[in-house]
């Protein structure tokens, strides 16, 4: 069985995963393409291996997470991906940590690992190939949240030019972040992961802006703990993030039951693994404003979910009002009731300002119904979309704009293979969550200024 299961894994893995295959794929310009995987490898204090005996884990018994990561560092290998991102890395351990640092470092890669504070045992791990990359900056990103998070950011350079035209090649430049998201044990903690990727998105436009950087492609990779549906998802879509693997099947926004990537400890099955793309010819709207539409969203969940028709709702935020709008102190109101605030996690007094003065349209300190509707119940949807489903400028001066180089996503793959037909394999035991491999493809095209 063991045998067999390993031969359809290599077949199906050879589409693009394989050291044969990846090392020598190009595009139809015959440039060479880099791969990306991520995988969140279920660190073995969290391991259960005794379901009558939930303390009972497997970082107590050394043959079995032993035997299980030499497993996945033989895929890891075998695969031989670019850029390879691990969540749940168990740093706390110091014969694993030597284990991947020993085997990937004489694979030719360049590993960095970050633990997550408060002794918590396991991080993140990231390696890049040494024939792919070379490494410029890397920084690490302690969120020092209620869910003692980290995130990883990696500046690097391509090693090998690519080719903008004919003797014209130039040195292309990409950041990578990694990170693992807090699990939304309760609704409560949805604004905790709302406001990580915030930070995220807060620390690689500061990188940028510090280092003076022209805009570049930004893959982020990890574990996001939260699917199509959530918050998240339609955060990082709103700065023009696209998800690789769904991009490559052409699904939609709203086909988040086509395939999944984990199951949890509760037994639920969902898609929470994502390698995001942002490609440097892409339209983004000030950061602000998509945090303040993300969490005007959430607001409006929270109110839906509470039964409130739209008339209930602005009827629910006038609080003791009389008169027909909103004052401060009933917007205040309504978020402490929906615990947005009032929390150690919950929005702080300049994040609940901040929301104030985006929802008060005309600036006269009150909310009338119309700002209501267009600010918090009914905000406008405005985007614009590339073949590859990024969202892109229009401002008729893409002929006389700047040329770079981005990204076109060429393969996905999630393995074991049953998931990406939302089944779970009960004979698959490397982890819990799906390894995600990714073929990203050079392509040119202009390059789009952010809004600023």
């Amino acid at each position: 069985m063991r045998k067999e299961r390993k031969i359809k894994m290599k077949g199906r893995i050879s589409r693009i995963g394989s050291y044969a295959i990846a090392s020598s794929i190009r595009d139809r310009h015959q440039q060479p393409c880099i791969t990306c995987t991520t995988f969140n490898i279920l660190a073995p204090i969290y391991k259960r291996v005794n379901q009558k005996d939930q303390n009972c884990r497997e970082s107590d018994y050394r043959p079995y997470w032993l035997t299980r990561n030499h497993r996945i560092l033989d895929w890891l290998l075998y695969e031989r991906s670019s850029i390879i991102c691990l969540q749940e890395f168990w740093v706390g351990n110091e014969e694993l940590v030597n284990l991947y640092e020993k085997r990937l470092g004489d694979a030719g890669y360049i590993t960095f690992k970050l633990g997550r504070p408060n002794n918590r045992g396991d991080g993140l791990l990231t390696a890049v190939h040494k024939d792919y990359f070379r490494v410029l900056k890397y920084r690490e990103l302690p969120f020092n949240d209620y869910g003692d998070r980290v995130a990883q950011l990696l500046h690097v350079e391509l090693a090998f030019p690519v080719s903008q035209r004919r003797n014209d090649d130039i040195r292309q430049e990409i950041l990578i972040v990694n990170t693992h998201l807090l699990f939304p044990h309760d609704s409560s903690l949805c604004l905790v992961r709302l406001h990580q990727v915030y930070r995220i998105l807060q620390y690689v436009e500061s990188y940028q802006k510090e280092h003076k950087l022209k805009p570049m492609p930004i893959i982020l990779c990890g574990d996001w703990n939260g699917s199509k549906r959530g918050h998240v998802y339609k955060f990082l879509r709103s700065q023009g993030f696209v998800s690789s693997y769904d991009t490559a099947h052409q699904y939609a926004d709203a086909d988040a039951h086509k395939w999944i990537s984990h199951r949890n400890h509760r037994g639920n099955i969902c898609g929470v693994d994502f390698i995001w793309l942002l490609n440097p010819n892409t339209y983004r709207k000030l950061l602000k404003t998509s945090w303040s539409e993300a969490v005007f969203g959430m607001f409006k969940y929270l109110l839906r979910r509470a039964s409130l028709t739209e008339n209930d709702a602005f009827a629910f935020l006038k609080a003791d009002s009389h008169d027909n709008y909103i004052t401060y102190s009933g917007f205040c109101e309504a978020l402490r009731q929906l615990n947005l605030i009032g929390r150690c996690h919950g929005l702080s007094i300049e994040e609940t300002k901040e929301l104030w003065v985006q929802a008060d349209i005309d600036g006269n300190g009150l909310l009338d119904y119309i700002e209501f509707q267009q600010r918090i119940w009914n905000p406008p949807v405005s985007e614009q979309k590339d073949v590859n489903g990024n969202e892109i400028r229009n401002d008729g001066s893409n002929g006389n704009q700047e040329q770079t180089i981005g990204f076109s996503v060429k393969n996905a793959v999630l393995f074991p293979p049953e998931v990406e037909k939302g089944r779970w394999p009960e004979d698959y035991s490397l982890s819990d969550h799906a390894r995600l491999t990714v073929v990203f493809s050079p392509i040119r095209m202009p390059c789009s200024k952010s809004i600023s």
